[in-house]
């Protein structure tokens, strides 16, 4: 979808602004400027305007819950009753060889479950103990079990997961999201990125524009009152000294743009403007003041405590305002030891407020055309770790496995109530319909009404794309559109 009419290559950037009458930089300028006065009035393109899709979207927004250090499936949606018959025992041979792990060592043995699977809801989805709370949603859920990777280490993973590669230097998911689709709110960024916990291993390069133009990159807010630094004017200060201070600059950037046609001038231009915007949009969209006492309870939010729970609760008041791209990022989820007591700990933290997103998104009419997802960069092994590899523990945890892990999704056009792919008796690999990363976000944008092969930008010399060159759309976790409103077993 590289929506510039010829190759921009084959121009001098000087002479594709005068021939055409607009530059790329330019277009970026026309996108901030308007309703601010400009001296390119004239330029009729804005790269932030909402655009038409290739198809017709299920789902209009996306929220996107990663959950860093990749989850143990086994222990929490796809239970192994035959691992419990060989726990403790030597894994098989095939298991290992040829095989690379992160941490394993020797020949590791066989960990079952340890905590108690029970079936829910209409579609009898399984959920260890761990999640009650999201066990009661289970008929809106559909999960993919067969999902694998390229990666076995967690950055090359994070980064293969959302910009389909696993070095640094591509466009994060949500920048190809709103290059393809632009932006609902003038007021707010299109890509809203929240963290709790320490950054992901492969950082802020998750949610970067890579080489499209950084306007499409991801805005980092933090948990508080103030979202974004320096929002606020410095004392002393009112709206109007800083209206004049951006209209100086404005005049400056300008004239620089007019002179080098610098498309990352354009993109300074629209930050300045658009941060002057978020000054009013900001703090009220931040504070949860107004929010009744049941949605907190609801959420499990605690007064004034920074937490996944609130980022839950903004993420949809974010979406609730034309926020195209919402992702939240949730550490400490690598148990290497001890996942008897830190996965329990984990879930405490995820699991009322996962739930809560799906009943309030579906109470306010939300849920339909909002895409949910919950998953990580790869997942567990049904081998346990030690410290010695083939050796006894008291406290043993689950290594990488980029193999066979699972995801679930809902709303958006996915079927409710419903479970794609297998893995075999013991959990180690795909049996039945695997599912690619490529295939998962060829989906994705699917749903959001992208075709994956057309969504392109031309780069060093050919067209990139989010998939790479190849992945396939999973049709069959797709909802009928005849059927939108009704129960999908």
């Amino acid at each position: 979808m590289n929506r510039q009419p010829q190759p921009i290559d084959l121009l001098s950037r000087r002479a594709f602004l005068h021939r055409g009458g607009m530059g790329f930089g330019a277009a970026m300028l026309g996108a901030l400027l308007q309703g601010f006065g400009s001296s390119r009035s004239a330029v009729a393109s804005n790269p932030l305007t909402p655009r038409r899709a290739h198809l017709v979207p299920r789902a209009k927004r996306v929220i996107y819950l990663h959950m860093i250090g990749a989850p143990s499936q086994l222990d929490l949606f796809d239970p192994k009753p035959e691992l419990k018959k060989w726990d403790g025992e030597l894994c098989p041979d095939e298991f290992i060889k040829g095989k690379r792990f992160a941490f394993l060592r020797g020949h590791p043995r066989l960990a079952a479950s340890q905590f108690v699977f029970a079936r829910h809801g209409q579609s009898g989805a399984a959920f260890s103990d761990l999640l009650p709370h999201l066990a009661k949603v289970a008929d809106e859920l559909c999960f993919i079990h067969s999902l694998h990777t390229d990666e076995f280490n967690h950055a090359p993973a994070q980064l293969f997961l959302h910009t389909g590669f696993g070095r640094l230097g591509r466009p994060g998911f949500g920048s190809w999201l709103i290059y393809g689709l632009g932006s609902e709110n003038s007021d707010l960024p299109s890509y809203v990125v929240l963290q709790s916990g320490p950054l992901a291993g492969a950082g802020a390069n998750l949610w970067g524009s890579g080489f499209l133009p950084p306007l499409y990159q991801g805005v980092q807010f933090r948990s508080g009152d103030e979202p974004v630094f320096y929002l606020k004017n410095p004392d002393g200060h009112e709206p109007g000294d800083r209206r004049r201070l951006l209209d100086t600059v404005r005049r400056l950037n300008e004239r620089r743009l007019e002179l080098l046609d610098d498309p990352e001038i354009a993109t300074r231009i629209a930050q300045y403007e658009m941060a002057f915007r978020m000054q009013t949009s900001v703090p009220d969209l931040a504070s949860l003041k107004n929010e009744s006492a049941a949605t907190l309870d609801l959420y499990g939010i605690k007064s004034g405590e920074a937490s996944f729970a609130a980022n839950c609760l903004l993420a949809r008041r974010l979406v609730e305002r034309g926020v195209r791209v919402v992702e939240l990022y949730d550490a400490d989820w690598d148990h290497h030891s001890d996942l008897a007591s830190r996965l329990p700990q984990k879930c405490r933290q995820v699991d009322q407020a996962t739930a809560a997103l799906i009943i309030d998104l579906k109470q306010r009419g939300l849920l339909d055309d909002t895409l949910v997802i919950w998953g990580s960069e790869f997942g567990r092994t049904p081998m346990q770790q030690t410290d010695s590899g083939a050796g006894r523990t008291t406290k043993p945890g689950r290594d990488h496995h980029k193999d066979a892990f699972s995801v679930w999704l809902a709303g958006g056009g996915v079927k409710r109530g419903f479970a794609y792919g297998a893995t075999d008796a013991l959990g180690y690999s795909i049996t039945e319909n695997p599912v690619h990363v490529h295939d998962l976000n060829a989906t994705v944008l699917h749903l959001l009404g992208l075709d994956h092969e057309r969504l392109t930008f031309r780069f060093q010399g050919r067209e990139h794309r989010l998939t790479d060159v190849h992945g396939r759309v999973v049709k069959e976790i797709i909802q009928p559109a005849a059927s939108l409103n009704r129960f999908e077993g």
